[in-house]
Parts: C-alpha cells; sequence; structure tokens
C-alpha cells in the first residue's frame, strides 16, 4: 500500500514537472528501506511512463519549445549515461550522502527564490503606494 501511495505522490509531481523522481528516490529509500542504489534504478524504470504521459499531454497543449527541447535531450542522456557510470561505481554511504547535498542545495536555491522574489514584489509593492 506504501508503495501505491508513493506512487501516485511521485507521479503527481512528476506530472506537474517537478521531479517526482527525487521524491519517489528519498520515499523508497527512507519509507521502504530500499538501497540507494535500486530507488535510483526503480526510478528510472517509474520516469518513462510517467513522461510518456506527460510529453502526450504537453504536446497536446503545444507547450513543448523543441528547438530547447532537442539540445536538452541529448545533452541529458549523455549526461544520463556518465551519471548511471558513476553511480554504479559509487558505494551506497556516499550515494545517500551526494543525493542528501543536492537535496540540500535545491532546498536552499528554492529558499533563496522564494526571498528574491518576496523581496522584489515587496519593493514593487511599495513603490505603487508611494505613486
Amino acid at each position: 500500500m506504501v508503495e501505491i501511495l508513493i506512487g501516485i505522490i511521485a507521479g503527481f509531481v512528476s506530472g506537474m514537472g517537478m521531479g517526482g523522481g527525487t521524491i519517489l528516490i528519498m520515499c523508497l529509500s527512507f519509507f521502504c528501506g530500499i538501497e540507494q542504489h535500486i530507488a535510483q534504478a526503480t526510478n528510472l524504470v517509474f520516469f518513462i511512463p510517467t513522461s510518456i504521459v506527460a510529453i502526450i499531454t504537453n504536446l497536446k497543449q503545444k507547450y513543448i519549445n523543441f528547438k530547447i527541447a532537442i539540445p536538452i535531450a541529448i545533452s541529458g542522456i549523455i549526461g544520463a549515461i556518465i551519471g548511471a557510470i558513476l553511480s554504479f561505481k559509487t558505494d551506497v554511504a556516499n550515494l545517500k550522502k551526494y543525493f542528501g547535498i543536492f537535496l540540500l542545495l535545491i532546498a536552499l536555491w528554492e529558499i533563496y527564490s522564494m526571498a528574491k522574489k518576496y523581496i522584489f514584489n515587496k519593493k514593487t509593492h511599495n513603490n505603487i503606494k508611494q505613486v
């Protein structure tokens, strides 16, 4: 039952384009006790059908910019090959640490982005009141 709930949550986040795989890996590792390498490999299998559904949905809405998407996809494939090789050669304890650092950096970036936006909106709002 836990796996189904994790899949629904990760699929929902993935469908919104916000990195459902990150949530899936974290949940599989923490809540299901699955080894990091297995969680990451499971994420890759999860990614294929969820990506296909998201691509079809976004194609119908004409949201995909192919001039940007194609070079990013090709570069992503190259990066995935390199990442898979490095992941395979990295022991589980270090892989967990690197994943944790990655999540921490994302969280810090999101906090910074929100704070920056809040400060900008506050300054803009104050300038409008003064006029």
